[in-house]
């Protein structure tokens, strides 16, 4: 059992002062649910007007403070720790001010763990953890055991300790995450790959591969990419640890190997699985495979019915998903590739040219190194959103661009350009905030413009 399973529960606040959280959405309801049932009383700030689940914090906690819109920083003077969803940025000026006064700054996943009555695995990266987190998940269910998913994915991790205890909690964490976590002893830490992203939130690159590498600090074990020289440096000394990339493992390795025509996910000279019977697309996929295996080794999953769940599991939803064929064409959803990283794995793992929808809000985002990675395959791009121009100057001169104002035009556009055996590809590089709530929301946007099409 890990250490955070020996764990006691935290001990109740101080009388006098009080927890406040920053920040409401779906992890600020979940410590509200979280503080309620342990007779936690809390101040609730939220530095928009109307934030969404207002009504619902209500109902949680009836008598709780909620200071909504501008956020007095002498709430501070009541305030034991502030516990901060992920999304606020640590250069918000309320957190600053708290560092000033002293005040312990808190993420949700810190609290979990000093609750968690099970091991848990910690699945991070730039690209594919929501993707590796569901694997597991289905590899437990698979070879009889039970693995809770949620955090960054799905069910905020305070909400799991709703359910009975599972065998193994199973944990995305955001860079944002890992960067308010003193204390994450994990039975298995996963990295799968660092990419520039979040820029807008983060400092500077540094800081962010920095917050990544956090979650090696405490673990019992860990599984990397060894494709990137930097992360195997921050792996501490003495920790059990497999590696996995797209090229030939070594003995105890994950990787790939030809042979006689056929690629096959392997674990040293061992032939697992035709890269033709996993049902996930692109290369990308392929690694997540991988890593989805060396971590299901470590946790004790047998192997077949890990490799089952790889022949039959196609995906989660705006994930280079197929939502449509139409002139020999094919339209793919990818609306969370959210960054660039993201969207050049999207562009290579597809067969043949490629016209792509791109854009956003580019949080920062090296579209000159997405222009020249990508441009050799692209028949052109269609771009939207806040961003648009950025994107259109980073590809001049390498690819033909066009602007859409919406979706539907975007679609319409890229139809128009493609030929009989390209893909359109929805890969934005950007987030979704300047015209959608999240990027599922951009991704159905996509699909309903791509079934108008076939009408």
């Amino acid at each position: 059992m890990s250490a955070a399973a020996k764990r006691k529960p935290a001990a109740k606040r101080s009388a006098k002062k009080k927890d406040l959280v920053f920040g409401l959405g779906s992890t600020g309801l979940s410590i509200a649910r979280y503080l309620a049932r342990n007779d936690i009383n809390a101040i609730y700030v939220d530095s928009r007007d109307e934030p969404p689940g207002l009504a619902e914090l209500e109902g949680i906690c009836p008598d709780a403070k909620v200071v909504v819109g501008e956020i007095p920083e002498k709430l501070l003077k009541q305030a034991s720790r502030v516990i901060a969803s992920p999304g606020i940025s640590d250069s918000d000026s309320f957190l600053k001010a708290a560092r000033n006064s002293g005040v312990e700054i808190v993420s949700d996943i810190e609290m979990f763990v000093a609750e968690a009555q099970a091991p848990f695995v910690a699945v991070t990266g730039s690209n594919g953890k929501s993707t590796v987190t569901t694997l597991l998940s289905l590899m437990c269910e698979a070879a009889g055991k039970t693995g809770l998913a949620g955090a960054n994915l799905g069910v905020p991790a305070l909400d799991l300790l709703l359910e009975e205890v599972p065998d193994y909690y199973l944990l995305e964490l955001s860079s944002f995450q890992l960067q308010r976590t003193k204390n994450l002893p994990a039975k298995v830490a996963v990295l799968l790959n660092i990419s520039a992203d979040h820029l807008d939130w983060h400092v500077s690159e540094e800081e962010y591969r920095s917050a990544k590498y956090r979650i090696f600090d405490q673990a019992e074990a860990a599984v990397f990419n060894r494709a990137d020289e930097e992360i195997s440096e921050h792996l501490p000394q003495n920790v059990l640890s497999l590696s996995f990339a797209l090229d030939a493992p070594e003995d105890g390795e994950y990787g790939l190997i030809e042979d006689e025509g056929d690629i096959f996910l392997a674990r040293g000279e061992q032939l697992l699985l035709s890269c033709a019977d996993i049902a996930l697309v692109g290369k990308h996929n392929q690694a997540n495979c991988l890593a989805a295996l060396a971590t299901g080794q470590l946790i004790g999953l047998e192997l077949s019915p890990m490799l089952q769940v790889l022949n039959e599991f196609p995906g989660l939803p705006h994930r280079m998903q197929t939502v449509g064929q139409h002139g020999g064409v094919r339209f793919i959803n990818d609306s969370k590739a959210t960054n660039v990283g993201a969207a050049i794995a999207s562009v290579d793992s597809v067969t043949g040219a490629v016209v792509l929808i791109a854009g956003g809000q580019g949080k920062g985002g090296d579209f000159d190194r997405l222009a020249t990675s990508t441009c050799g395959q692209l028949r052109a791009v269609v771009l939207i959103g806040e961003d648009a121009p950025v994107l259109e100057e980073a590809f001049a001169d390498l690819t033909p661009t066009m602007r859409a104002d919406n979706m539907m035009i975007a679609v319409r556009q890229a139809a128009e350009v493609a030929q009989s055996g390209d893909t359109v590809l929805l890969a934005p590089a950007c987030a979704s905030f300047d015209q959608y709530a999240n990027y599922q929301a951009r991704g159905e946007d996509f699909a309903g413009a791509v079934g108008a099409l076939l009408l």
